[in-house]
């Protein structure tokens, strides 16, 4: 009995397979993909522990060790590389996520529809734009004859022109506004997408009892809309290393260089400018460790803290 159950069961799940030929083959398709676009090129990362040689290729090449990490962390270049990175990291994060929940907020507030729909679709523009275009902008914006310095000397805030970019203590803050300008509508919209998903009952209710915006705000909205931000909060930690390349490369000149430089413009010095792809992978292979790291420590904290968690 149990051994003819048993051949029943397999001749379902035959049956459903070649139900669903189909979606196996796109399936089989796609986890090809992701093993040979993201999975087989993971092996070159050997070389951050070879003193790799083209011409000798990856099972050639001399075997070195951990000597490429040792000249990282010697590097006094490196560890202001680690600091700019970081601090524009966070730097980003905090603004974007901060502007994209406080801009989603306000939109939602808007009443009239035929004003809310043109501002959300002008706010997510940008998103589309290169950094190419709006770095362009940015320097047309910032320089001595911009828009910028144009206003501030009109109103008197300022004696005389100021270039933006010959000032490392502007540098951050250019590029977390180059970030919050690019990316808070598209960013705004999954919070939006949660703002939607609240219980309008909960506001009539509140309405009721006397509540005013901002009182609704801080007791409906905030609370329905944080699963929301904390997971995304948690998946963004992973990116505090990845502060740019395109925005500090396009922006950074020798006059800001000790504070514009990123891991991975470092990497493209190194790996590909100096021909050290070694040094490079050794860098890169640092930096995804890193992140990593502080996605597992902030899905702990937030397993600790809250119900909301990665994994």
């Amino acid at each position: 009995m149990a051994r003819d159950n048993k051949k029943k069961k397999e001749k379902i799940t035959l049956k459903e397979l070649k139900k669903q030929s189909f979606l196996m083959i796109v399936a089989f398709c796609m986890v090809a993909y992701g093993i040979v676009f993201y999975y087989w090129p993971l092996t070159g990362w050997i070389m951050a522990f070879q003193n790799y040689k083209p011409k000798n290729g990856l099972l050639h090449s001399k075997f070195v060790g951990l000597d490429k990490f040792k000249f990282l962390f010697e590097d006094d270049v490196f560890i202001k590389v680690i600091r700019n990175t970081f601090a524009m990291g966070v730097i980003n994060l905090v603004s974007t996520t901060i502007m994209a929940v406080l801009f989603a907020i306000i939109l939602n507030e808007v009443r009239k529809g035929w004003l809310k729909k043109p501002i959300q679709t002008i706010s997510y523009l940008p998103h589309f734009l290169s950094w190419i275009v709006v770095t362009g902008i940015l320097h047309d914006s910032l320089s001595s004859s911009g828009i910028v310095n144009d206003i501030l000397l009109r109103l008197g805030i300022i004696n005389q022109a100021i270039n933006f970019f010959a000032f490392p203590k502007y540098f951050w803050p250019i590029v977390a506004f180059a970030n919050c300008w690019k990316e808070t509508g598209w960013n705004a919209i999954i919070y939006l997408a949660a703002i939607t998903s609240i219980d309008p009952s909960l506001y009539e209710a509140a309405s009721i009892d006397g509540a005013d915006r901002l009182q609704k705000i801080r007791y409906i909205t905030l609370p329905g809309i944080k699963p929301t931000f904390l997971i995304l909060l948690l998946m963004n930690v992973g990116n505090v290393l990845n502060a740019g390349f395109e925005v500090q490369y396009l922006l950074g000149n020798g006059l800001v260089q000790s504070v514009s430089q990123t891991i991975d413009i470092y990497v493209l010095k190194w790996g590909i400018s100096q021909n050290d792809y070694s040094l490079g992978t050794a860098a890169g292979l640092f930096k995804s460790a890193v992140s990593i790291l502080l996605i597992v420590i902030a899905n702990a904290l937030a397993r600790r803290y809250s119900d909301e968690r990665l994994f």
